[in-house]
């Protein structure tokens, strides 16, 4: 997320959590919960005089990427009705605040410069019918032993 410094300069730091963290919450509104991280608080600072953030999502595997302009509202811990739209159950990390932002504009780049990646989760997926295979194979083998040596 690039938030705007008093000095005009542009600040960027990211942003993250699991798969989904970032909610569609209305036809121009996105947000999300800001875990503890660590304790810098600039983009915060930020936010304070100039509400603009700049977004930018990338899916490797899909090879597509989007930046996303708005403004953002900082959502504190005493508002508990916006903050549990936006926590993420089982999420280990303490939610600090949450992140309203109005979209006011995005953009889909082109995918012809981004290398393809994967999550570990998502190699597993893939590759969990070839593991499967792998184990069945090794499990006959075993028992092609077994009833060898007591020939």
């Amino acid at each position: 997320m690039a938030t705007v410094s008093e000095t005009g300069w542009p600040y960027i730091q990211h942003r993250g959590g699991p798969t989904g963290f970032v909610r569609v919450l209305d036809d121009s509104t996105i947000g999300f919960a800001d875990f503890r991280g660590n304790r810098q608080y600039i983009s915060l600072g930020n936010l304070a005089n100039d509400d603009r953030v700049s977004l930018f999502f990338m899916d490797y595997p899909n090879k597509t990427r989007l930046k996303l302009f708005g403004r953002a509202k900082v959502v504190g811990l005493d508002d508990d009705a916006t903050l549990s739209l936006l926590e993420t159950p089982d999420y280990r990390a303490r939610v600090e605040r949450g992140f309203l932002i109005r979209v006011e504009g995005f953009d889909w780049n082109c995918p012809q410069h981004i290398t393809e990646r994967y999550t570990l989760d998502e190699v597993r997926a893939m590759t969990a019918p070839l593991t499967a295979r792998i184990a069945e194979l090794e499990q006959q083998l075993a028992q092609a032993a077994g009833a060898a040596t007591s020939i």
